[in-house]
């Protein structure tokens, strides 16, 4: 419920209020498409990366998004093994789509304020209960997995790690 407030029922009365839509950025003619050609696509990674994030969290966490039926498991695997917040990327990939299909500042002005509240609130807040929750685990996964710019090569987990130690040692 929490990603659809966030993303569509606040959007739209940003927009109802403000009265601010204006597709295509009042571009000419052709040269409008240009930002709906890239707000679709920071749409379609968006929702690509809440879906599969929601999923993972009913399957491999065995919970939910809600505060209430938090996961029972530390999810470490699709997008998680790049980056440890994908799902906040697909919100505010959807979000910044929204501004700019919507050609719309005060859009914009929301998505950077969701950016800002996501960086104070994840390290101190989200993080250190996780690190309650998960013990060990979360803190090794947090040496090796990246809070906001995905790594390069996916973490394999423990066994990336036992197999580094075997061919150092």
């Amino acid at each position: 419920m929490l990603p659809g407030m966030v993303t569509i029922i606040i959007p739209v009365i940003i927009v109802w209020q403000t009265q601010q839509l204006q597709i295509g950025w009042g571009l000419p003619f052709l040269w409008n498409i240009v930002p709906i050609l890239i707000g679709v696509t920071f749409l379609g990674a968006g929702l690509v990366l809440m879906f599969q994030t929601i999923s993972l969290f009913i399957t491999d966490g065995k919970g939910t998004l809600a505060p209430w039926d938090p996961t029972q498991n530390l999810v470490v695997r699709g997008p998680y093994r790049y980056v440890r917040n994908p799902m906040i990327s697909g919100v505010l990939a959807i979000l910044l789509a929204e501004a700019i299909i919507a050609g719309s500042v005060p859009l914009l002005i929301y998505f950077l304020f969701a950016t800002v509240l996501n960086m104070i609130y994840i390290p101190f807040s989200e993080e250190p209960g996780l690190l309650k929750r998960y013990g060990a685990d979360y803190a090794e996964y947090k040496q090796h997995v990246p809070r906001w710019i995905p790594r390069g090569k996916p973490w394999n987990g423990w066994m990336e790690d036992r197999n580094q130690q075997e061919s150092i040692g």
